[in-house]
């Protein structure tokens, strides 16, 4: 009976140590696996990182691209308009003076119209053709000065480089007549504000 007691513990011994084993395997088990948790965690963070920071330096590229062809086409456009407005100014400068070389042809007309007007003032007979000459000078002149002929004032007026062409000089009749145009050779014209033929003149002295 002793015997079989003695084997009993035994064997009951044996199974605590077998069941402590077991526990102590556990917990070995139980620490590896929460060892090896942060270390994923660790990595599953890092490629995280990885990640966003391929995801920002794409964004940055695509960002840097799209500043460079908004820039691209602001200075496009910026070119393309002044190319519009100079274009503009230039066929608008050229619709104004397209006919000046045709006017100042007729020009050396405009004289001569002028010239026969005063011719009839000698003579009573002819004031019906003086009315008649009139009239086609105005009409004439009417369709000149709405393409921009306009008539340089002289006589009276201060001498201007910009209008005038001194002729010759003469004594002044007074004191406010000095430099100043006292007679007018050749009538002047501008057009469009252009001059196209200056004014013959005579300075008082």
């Amino acid at each position: 009976m002793i015997g079989k007691k003695k084997t009993k513990t035994e064997d009951e011994d044996n199974a605590i140590d077998s069941q402590e084993q077991n526990n102590v395997k556990q917990e070995e088990k139980s620490e590896e696996k929460q060892e090896v948790k942060p270390e994923k965690e660790e990595a599953k963070t890092e490629k995280h990182s990885k990640s966003e920071k391929k995801k920002e330096s794409k964004e940055e590229e695509l960002q840097q691209k799209l500043d460079e062809q908004t820039d691209k086409y602001l200075r496009l456009y910026s070119e393309f308009d002044n190319y519009r407005k100079r274009t503009l100014k230039e066929r608008i400068e050229l619709s104004k003076n397209a006919s000046e070389d045709i006017i100042t042809n007729l020009l050396p007309v405009i004289d001569d119209f002028e010239r026969a007007i005063k011719s009839f003032d000698d003579s009573e007979e002819l004031k019906p053709m003086k009315e008649g000459v009139v009239l086609i000078y105005s009409k004439l002149m009417n369709i000149l000065g709405s393409k921009g002929l306009e008539a340089i004032e002289s006589i009276g007026k201060e001498f201007n480089t910009d209008f005038h062409e001194a002729i010759t000089q003469a004594p002044a009749p007074s004191e406010d007549m000095k430099n100043k145009i006292m007679d007018e050779i050749q009538k002047g014209y501008q057009l469009n504000g252009k001059v196209i033929r200056f004014a013959k003149v005579v300075i008082g002295n």
